[in-house]
Parts: structure tokens; C-alpha cells; sequence
């Protein structure tokens, strides 16, 4: 698809990305799910419910995007096969992007949506799931969460998250030709696009440097040849040191997002694993 082309200039061309946004449902999810669609401030809710299982709890899906693009068809697919196999309503947001949107407007309404899940379903009922910059804004929400003193979802599910966005990490380099889809180039153009001149490790947009303690079960899942990856680890073990339930599920030679590309066996597989956590 020409994704690491893209990833590779800078400034990043982040119309050019915006051509594989995917912005409504799928005709089909009309035919298969009860579709609603509500808009809280700058962010459109797409809420999906299965028509034959009664709603036991709420996924709230962040999709990734670097923060310039999105949501995708991919996050489509993985939206209808959470909601055919679990009992839960899934809200896909979309949120608003940079660089017409900045990180602080961004997580402003991430916290607002968070603010209306609660007034529809107990914390304890409610499942965070998120790749890449999704993943990114999840950490955040959690966080800022804990700061406030205010109860946290029941589980994180973290598809190869972005923990650093200023891609400091000397690691990063050498898994840089092997990453089939994401470039340091762009990937920090993007951030810079977001931050407009706020340091990129700056914990509301890099969590890697926020606090994890309190943080509830975390499953993570990162691939060995994705420049996300060095970064990942350092999280997890940030984590495992407040004594976070981390679960690191780490994809041998897998790909940005691999959990969400269906063309991979592994990825099959690892999205198998994601439903069953969510319907636990």
C-alpha cells in the first residue's frame, strides 16, 4: 500500500495517508449490528451492539493513525469481529486529528468520551483497547485518571502502542530497515505535527514518562520488527515494577499492528486471544 513511502518523508504527507480513512461503518454493520452514532465535542462516537446477545460491558476502541489519519478499514474489520463474538457494545471513536488538532485538544476530548462511558457503565465493565497512537492515548487517559483520583477501566489492550513519541531510542535504528511499514522520518513528523512545540517526551503525549502505578490489567502486544518495539519493552518493565498485571505478548518477526492484519496467520491468532480477554 505504499505505507512506509509515506512514513519516509518529512513533513509527512498526512493528506496522503487520510486516503485509506474509513469514516463510517461498513453497509453491512446496518444489516448485522444496531449502529448509533452520537458526537461529543470535536469526537464522533460510532456505537456498535450485536442484535442477538444482550450488552454486558463496553469496549471503547481509540484507533491509531500517528494522530494524522484514520479510522482505517482494519479497525472496521476488527471492530465487527469483537462485537459477532463478544456480549459487549464497542464505541469506536474518531476522534480529532493534528495538525488542524493538538495533543491537548486531542486528549481533552479522549477524557470526555471516558466521562460518558461512565454514565452508562461501571468502570469494572469497561475495556480500553487501542493501536499505535491508540494505544498511546489510552496510557494517557489511564494516567491522568489515576492523577485525578478517579476509577480506572477494567483491562487495557495495547496493539503495538506508541510509549515515546520522540523515538529517542539508539534501538529504534537498527530495527528500522526491517520495519515493513513505519519510518523514524515521518513517524516523528507526525508527533511534531501533534505537539506544536511541546517537548515529545512530555508525558501527555509520550506515557512512557508518565507514572504506571495503579494501572489495571494490561495486555500488550508488540512485534519484533516494529520501531515500536524497543520502546514497548522499556514499558513493560516500567509496569512489572509497580507492580502492574502486564501480559507482554511479543510477535517473533511481526509488523506494526500485526494483531489487526488478517492476511497474517499470527495475526488471526493474536485477535482471537484480544476477543477472549475482552469477553472475560
Amino acid at each position: 500500500m505504499g505505507v512506509k513511502k509515506i512514513f519516509s518523508k518529512n513533513p509527512i504527507d498526512y493528506k496522503k495517508l487520510r486516503k485509506s480513512d474509513q469514516k463510517l461503518p461498513p453497509k453491512n454493520f446496518f444489516k448485522k449490528f444496531i449502529v448509533e452514532e452520537e458526537q461529543i465535542h470535536e469526537t464522533i462516537i460510532h456505537k456498535i451492539k450485536n442484535k442477538e446477545t444482550k450488552t454486558s460491558g463496553l469496549v471503547i476502541f481509540i484507533h491509531g493513525g500517528a494522530f494524522i489519519s484514520g479510522p482505517a478499514e482494519h479497525h472496521w474489520k476488527a471492530t465487527e469481529k469483537i462485537v459477532q463474538q463478544t456480549e459487549k457494545e464497542l464505541w469506536l471513536l474518531d476522534y480529532p486529528k493534528a495538525p488542524e488538532t493538538k495533543i491537548q485538544q486531542i486528549c481533552r476530548n479522549i477524557d470526555m468520551v471516558f466521562d460518558l462511558a461512565l454514565q452508562n457503565f461501571k468502570p469494572e465493565h469497561i475495556t480500553l483497547i487501542g493501536d499505535s497512537v491508540g494505544g498511546n492515548l489510552i496510557m494517557t487517559l489511564t494516567q491522568r485518571l489515576i492523577e485525578r483520583k478517579k476509577e480506572v477501566p477494567k483491562k487495557l489492550i495495547l496493539i503495538t502502542p506508541v510509549f515515546d513519541s520522540s523515538l529517542s531510542n539508539p534501538e529504534i535504528d537498527s530495527i528500522g530497515e526491517k520495519d515493513p511499514m513505519l519510518h523514524k522520518r515521518g513517524l516523528t513528523s507526525a508527533k511534531e505535527m501533534c505537539a506544536d512545540g511541546l517537548d515529545l517526551k512530555d508525558k501527555i503525549i509520550s506515557p512512557l514518562y508518565g507514572n504506571f502505578k495503579g494501572f489495571p490489567q494490561t495486555d500488550l502486544y508488540i512485534g519484533s520488527y516494529d520501531i515500536m518495539y524497543p520502546d514497548a519493552k522499556l514499558g513493560v518493565e516500567k509496569m512489572k515494577k509497580v507492580a502492574v498485571d502486564v501480559k507482554l505478548k511479543d510477535g517473533a518477526k511481526m509488523p506494526h499492528i500485526y494483531p489487526l492484519l488478517p492476511v497474517l496467520p499470527e495475526a488471526k491468532k493474536a485477535l482471537q486471544e484480544i476477543i477472549e480477554s475482552i469477553q472475560e
